[in-house]
């Protein structure tokens, strides 16, 4: 079975906490991983060459690794030698921005995917729109994603996973579509897959304890939601 037909129809949890967090650290990230093997997860997603390296060695299910440089523009395993750096860790799939815009080191997506594909490993294009996912196909990504959707200027956030633009994808597209962002419950991830999504990405929402905890403190209201706040 390929790694893509064991990614099929499941979900893949997004291991990952942001810096200056308590939880960012590789060996809690692993543990994260194990975690979300044991609840039923068919891969995981995480980023940074320790982490991946740290669940790799522990965890026996596909792992879509990618390495965040920055905060701004191009910043989704930006370069090919980011994309050549995650596919030694033992990651099965390397994620990289997919969207048009230009790459720090001035190459384009088919650069990273040719060097990924000589590794052995598969590409995941994290896209925003139609015509990323178009250009990424045909630049030799294995899978899309609609993980930038709403987070580019050109793109508007959704309230929930972008299912408009996930169900053009997969009409449009002769590779499989992974719905990820935003997807924040359980009726969210199975609308995804009603929609055709290949397989769905969940972070936050399983993955990151300060968001899950921000929700039920704003659910609440009152003063201790504006305490939460300083």
């Amino acid at each position: 079975m390929t790694v893509l037909d064991r990614l099929r129809g499941g979900l893949v949890v997004s291991c990952q906490a942001y810096p200056g967090e308590p939880m960012r650290d590789p060996h809690t990230m692993r543990r994260v991983a194990q975690a979300a093997a044991l609840g039923g997860a068919v891969g995981i997603r995480a980023q940074g060459l320790r982490d991946l390296e740290a669940i790799h060695d522990v965890v026996d299910l596909p792992l879509v690794g990618l390495w965040k440089e920055g905060t701004v523009g191009v910043f989704i395993t930006p370069t090919v030698a980011h994309a050549v750096a995650v596919a030694q860790t033992g990651a099965d799939v390397v994620a990289v921005d997919g969207t048009l815009r230009p790459r720090p080191d001035g190459s384009g997506l088919v650069d990273s995917v040719q060097a990924v594909h000589a590794l052995g490993a598969l590409v995941m294009a994290d896209c925003s729109t139609l015509d990323d996912a178009l250009a990424a196909a045909a630049a030799g990504a294995d899978v899309v994603g609609t993980t930038l959707a709403g987070y580019t200027e050109t793109t508007t956030r959704t309230d929930g996973p972008d299912l408009g633009l996930l169900a053009t994808l997969v009409h449009e597209l002769d590779v499989p579509v992974v719905c990820e962002g935003r997807v924040h419950s359980p009726a969210q991830a199975r609308a995804a897959m009603d929609a055709g999504a290949w397989a769905v990405v969940v972070g936050t929402a399983i993955t990151h304890p300060t968001s899950i905890t921000t929700w039920f403190v704003d659910a609440l209201g009152g003063d201790h939601a504006q305490l939460a706040r300083h």
